[in-house]
């Protein structure tokens, strides 16, 4: 049985063969089966970002940021994935709370 990694790699290699869906679906199960694999949840919302498909985006970029909570990256990443779906007001919060993490970092 392959590792969460191993299924990882096998969704980012159909991603750069142009398979968009099928690389979603991978992922799609890879998070079934191990919820707390944060490098996943990240790689969907941007998929399924390319999509169009944003409010699923949404939800896997926020459970990145659930999961790494303070990790000022997830919540800049997050950010793209409002800006992108059009809601700017959320976006701005959230790139507020990675500024704000960012300032506790120094």
């Amino acid at each position: 049985m392959p590792t969460s990694h191993e299924i990882y790699d096998i969704a980012d290699r159909q991603k750069d063969e142009g398979k968009l869906d099928e690389a979603v679906a991978t992922l799609q199960g890879l998070v079934a089966g191990d919820p707390g694999f944060a490098l996943a949840h990240s790689a969907l919302a941007v998929m399924l970002g390319r999509l169009k498909r944003h409010d699923e985006a949404i939800q896997h970029a926020l459970k990145v940021c659930e999961l790494q909570p303070n990790d000022t990256f997830s919540y800049t990443a997050l950010s793209v994935t409002y800006v992108r779906a059009g809601k700017i007001q959320e976006a701005e919060d959230a790139k507020a709370k990675a500024q704000m993490l960012s300032g506790h970092r120094h």
